[in-house]
């Protein structure tokens, strides 16, 4: 009797206390997604734990916004308050209720149709910064802005490029240290690579720091990087590099610590790619392909990091930089972590770029290992593709990881890579001349093959996966293996979930610590930008952008397994028991009769050439396109000789960004190419063709 009573005094007291925490806790605050990465160190963790391995099959659609406009969709959203910002194609911006995915206003910056033709891999834009109520966003045609968040009004726009050159901007702008950061694209064009620093407020250019030297007989830029560029960079270019534009763009990734004020960012590959082209007696050709520090508020240089000296490769330093403190034998070190094209993870000291240590996350057949005291890779015999000799490099120019940003975990001590693994061959163009304007790699133009054989021993030599790495043991704790090559950004979180898209559709969601699937949303279209979480009113929400289109459906759709036809892109947003319905794939139309053509074998093996160095960017691999973009097979243009020229010789669809090849081809050319087309309509097969 007594111990009845005792239990139940107990039970009452327990249930008062309870009751009185549950009535005096704080709410449970909003959190933001403020930064590209989240954080100044972009480590796409975040720290909310709502969903978790427990309940993440409750995850269902909250709400579902659609962009008014069709091409690829790359962008990481950005929420601050209750407004999700997010870029779509065109670098046309979107301020989002995050509740329920309503429109606030959008702001489209009018970017020239014509500026398609020298967007190295479709017209997209990886993102917005958002900082003092000032939404950031690079242009395609090179223009910075700054758009009220409150209304969407334009406040200031700065050109970031010289408009005679073929510079793009598809990265999203980083603020640090009080001033808004900026790069440019288009080294496969032929131009000089750099980065610009500029005053929020107004738009005024606060410094610039040039990656490759200009001509040496020409007068300084007047820039911070010119003392670097002298005492560092000059000496291991040679020849008339400067006439080709060099290459060295930061097309991407940036990172900055605010307790030592030192920005980070990586760079991208040279102008041409092949090494000999543009240095013709060899040298590493600073800063490509490198990591840079420099102070913030100046742009003052501090030190370098070059992951593939002289790259031949396209072997770019522009993927995803992470800050983190690392553990290593028994030391805290302020690290850097990157997992670049090359196929080599690196774990540097931040402060000073000394190698702590780097081992392949993914196979490598250009070099065997970084040597430890050089910091250098040791490359292998014949992977330079001497003059006439085709050379099989893994990774191939996809890289073992691109632009798709990676994460970080403090709580597993992991990082999880979109890591690919590729092969192709690499051969010297023959009788390579420099096209302004034009793709100017230097690489000859290998045609993706037609017949079904020879597709399928393709699509072998193209892999994704999703790699959890340990950057202390330097060693891989699980993978998780993808449907397709291309695979999208990735979030991590307090849950001990790991977030990841897909290209050819969908969501997924795995176990932090072991790879285990644990759920997936079949969007149908590709994620390929990174997802991110929020909380808001209590409960937590993932988001992530879809669409076709991107860099791999561009240049090898025909590689990518997809459902139904391009449509726009947008924003799918998930919650706990979300009971949105998903949007189901639009069905192509039947394609018309083909029309015969008159061309030998040789004729369709250089239409095929010409195809791959001119039109492919756009239309696809094997004339088979994965973006919101005309598929050649289907088009009526390519029924009639005559009529099938008028675009590319007359120039008829220049103000819908198609440009004019005049002075490049002509009609036998042209031919060439419509034959090609036409072939490969008829031998490629697949899913959801013909």
């Amino acid at each position: 009797m007594l111990r009845s009573k005792l239990i139940r005094l107990v039970g009452l007291i327990a249930g008062l206390v309870i009751t009185t925490i549950s009535q005096t806790a704080p709410a449970l605050s909003d959190t933001d997604w403020p930064m590209h990465g989240n954080n100044a160190g972009e480590t796409r963790f975040a720290p909310e734990a709502m969903i978790n391995r427990a309940n993440i099959q409750r995850l269902g659609l909250a709400w579902h916004f659609r962009f008014d406009r069709p091409r690829g969709v790359q962008a990481t959203p950005i929420k601050v308050g209750d407004t999700l910002y997010v870029s779509g194609p065109w670098g046309v911006v979107y301020a989002l209720n995050a509740r329920d995915g309503s429109l606030r206003w959008q702001h489209d910056p009018e970017v020239p149709p014509r500026k398609a033709a020298i967007s190295c891999c479709d017209v997209v834009n990886r993102g917005v910064a958002v900082e003092d109520g000032k939404v950031f966003v690079g242009t395609i045609d090179g223009r910075l802005q700054a758009i009220d968040a409150e209304s969407g009004k334009l406040l200031w726009e700065t050109l970031t490029v010289d408009t005679d050159q073929p510079y793009t901007i598809t990265g999203a702008p980083r603020v640090a240290a009080g001033l808004v950061m900026i790069g440019n694209g288009g080294a496969e064009f032929g131009v000089r690579g750099y980065i610009s620093a500029y005053d929020p407020s107004n738009g005024e250019l606060k410094w610039r720091f040039y990656t490759v030297p200009g001509n040496p007989k020409a007068p300084a830029d007047g820039q911070i990087s010119d003392q670097p560029l002298k005492q560092l960079a000059q000496s291991t270019w040679t020849g008339e590099w400067w006439a080709q534009g060099g290459g060295g763009t930061v097309w991407d990734s940036m990172a900055w610590d605010p307790q030592s004020g030192l920005l980070y960012f990586g760079v991208g590959n040279g102008s041409p790619h092949d090494r000999d082209l543009r240095s013709p007696e060899g040298g590493d050709n600073l800063f490509l392909s490198s990591i840079i520090a420099v102070r913030a508020q100046t742009g003052e240089y501090v030190w370098h990091y070059q992951t593939t000296p002289g790259d031949s490769w396209d072997y770019t330093a522009t993927q995803h930089i992470v800050l983190t403190d690392l553990e290593i034998n028994g030391e805290t070190r302020k690290a850097l972590l990157q997992a670049p094209k090359n196929g080599f993870f690196y774990v540097l000291d931040r402060l000073t770029g000394e190698l702590l240590s780097a081992k392949n996350y993914v196979p490598t057949s250009w070099a065997s290992h970084i040597d430890k005291q050089t910091g250098r890779p040791v490359e292998l015999a014949g992977v330079r593709y001497p003059a006439g000799q085709p050379a099989l490099v893994t990774p191939s120019q996809i890289g073992g990881h691109n632009w798709q940003p990676m994460a970080y975990n403090p709580l597993t001590g992991l990082v999880y890579i979109p890591a690919m693994e590729s092969t192709a061959f690499m051969m010297k163009a023959a009788d390579f001349r420099h096209e302004p304007g034009r793709w100017n790699t230097g690489i000859q133009d290998h045609p993706m093959p037609t017949d079904a054989a020879a597709l399928a021993q393709a699509k072998e030599s193209f892999s994704g996966h999703l790699l959890a790495w340990d950057p202390v043991r330097q060693t891989a704790a699980w993978r998780t293996e993808q449907p397709g090559p291309w695979n999208g950004g990735v979030l991590t979180t307090g849950g001990k979930l790991v977030f990841q898209g897909q290209g050819g559709g969908g969501l997924h969601a795995y176990d932090a610590q072991t790879g285990k699937p644990l759920w997936q949303s079949d969007t149908w279209l590709d994620v390929l930008g990174g997802p991110i979480s929020y909380t808001l009113d209590g409960e937590q929400y993932v988001a992530a952008t879809a669409g076709f289109g991107s860099s791999m459906h561009l240049s090898a759709s025909v590689l990518m397994p997809r459902q139904g036809m391009p449509v726009p892109g947008g924003v799918f947003v998930w919650k706990l028991d979300g009971k949105q319905p998903l949007p189901i794939p639009q069905s192509r139309p039947p394609a018309p009769a083909l029309p015969s053509i008159d061309a030998d074998n040789e004729d369709i093996q250089l239409g095929g050439q010409l195809y791959t160095r001119y039109c492919m960017v756009c239309h696809g691999a094997a004339a088979v396109a994965g973006a919101a973009i005309p598929d050649l097979r289907y088009s009526p243009y390519i029924q009639d000789q005559e009529l099938f020229s008028l675009p590319l010789l007359e120039g008829i669809l220049q103000k819908r960004g198609m440009p004019s090849f005049a002075g490049t081809l002509d009609h036998s050319t042209v031919e060439q190419i419509r034959s090609y087309i036409i072939h490969s309509a008829a031998n490629v097969n697949g899913p959801n063709e013909r």
